[in-house]
């Protein structure tokens, strides 16, 4: 059994390096408009209540595309 050598940071190559910053950005990007638009829309507004979101959302780039994808109900304003 051979023991996997994890690379460090400073051994990544700088497009990796790019790819890991760009994709954590929009990770947090994603999360952070999510839990905006939840502390902002009227709970009647939402399929579930909002205590219930609040923690999908954290859920690396799945929870808050499930959030803006399921977990709001579409109304005729929009």
């Amino acid at each position: 059994m051979s023991m996997r050598h994890k690379a460090k940071w400073s051994e990544s190559s700088q497009s990796r390096r790019t790819f890991i910053a760009v994709a954590g950005a929009v990770q947090v990007s994603l999360a952070l408009c999510a839990w905006v638009d939840l502390a902002r829309r009227p709970a009647a507004e939402l399929r579930g209540s909002k205590s219930r979101w609040v923690p999908i959302i954290g859920i690396n780039t799945v929870g808050p595309l499930a959030y803006f994808l399921r977990g709001r109900v579409q109304t005729g304003s929009e």
